[in-house]
């Protein structure tokens, strides 16, 4: 934490900004694991974010490599995040960044929860995925995203479209506007964003239920959402069990 935090800083040291830094417990299902060391179960994610300088794509690919740095000379060796990163595989654990220059970082670490020996015993009702039969436009601009979300929501039951591109998920939506219950977007794509998106949306049907999903909160919140009439705010990364309970609660609202 003591080092991503201090790139945080680093990151933020010339303009200032906001250093945000969060722990949860999360239930991760095997829809939602990319490495095959890990098993499904209870983790904490620590999740540490800044609005500094943020990465480009190629930075993000190579971030863990060792040696390899952003920073200018004396700053940094470039071993302290390949350390990291190293001491959470240890652990069965994994790490994300989402980053997009000049808006900011998040970097989310997963850690698999350990019960204590001496722990009483007991039986624990497990909180069942909540699942829909509902059509679905899926909406990011990552293929690899927008393929795995895709097979997840259609394991809870629901009929999914996705698109990689907003311009096309507009075109698909306007030639059929009620062939969808809900549309799920991400916020941060090219060509139109995931709000410009949704405002197009709901011009041409003003009660669809949209879902924003995205990486930074300052961006957009809870609150600026409601006022474009968007239904749902969700922030990545993205997990099964949570996803799957924002939509009964934007669908089911009605």
């Amino acid at each position: 934490a003591i080092n991503l935090m201090t790139n945080a800083f680093h990151a933020m040291e010339d303009e200032g900004g906001v250093l945000e830094v969060t722990l949860k417990e999360i239930e991760l299902t095997a829809d939602d694991l990319t490495d095959p060391s890990m098993a499904p179960g209870t983790y904490v994610c620590l999740t540490v974010a800044d609005t500094g300088i943020g990465m480009d794509q190629s930075a993000i690919d190579r971030i863990f490599d060792p040696y390899f740095t952003t920073k200018e000379n004396g700053k940094g060796t470039g071993l302290g995040l390949a350390v990291v990163h190293g001491i959470v595989k240890s652990f069965n654990g994994d790490i994300k960044v989402y980053s997009e220059p000049g808006k900011g970082t998040a970097f989310h670490v997963y850690l698999p929860v350990i019960k204590s020996q001496v722990e009483t015993q007991r039986i624990e009702a497990v909180t069942p995925v909540l699942k829909g039969t509902e059509r679905v436009l899926f909406v990011d601009d990552e293929d690899t995203i927008a393929r795995m979300e895709k097979q997840m929501l259609e394991r809870l039951g629901y009929d999914v479209t996705a698109r990689t591109s907003s311009i096309e998920a507009l075109e698909a939506f306007r030639a059929s506007p009620d062939k969808f219950d809900l549309v799920i977007t991400d916020m941060t794509m090219p060509n139109m964003t995931g709000v410009q998106l949704a405002q197009k949306l709901l011009e041409i049907r003003p009660d669809m239920p949209i879902i924003i999903c995205t990486g930074f909160s300052e961006k957009i919140d809870p609150e600026k959402a409601k006022t474009f009439g968007i239904r749902g705010y969700f922030m990545k990364p993205i997990v099964t069990g949570e996803l799957a309970k924002k939509i009964r609660e934007v669908l089911d609202k009605d």
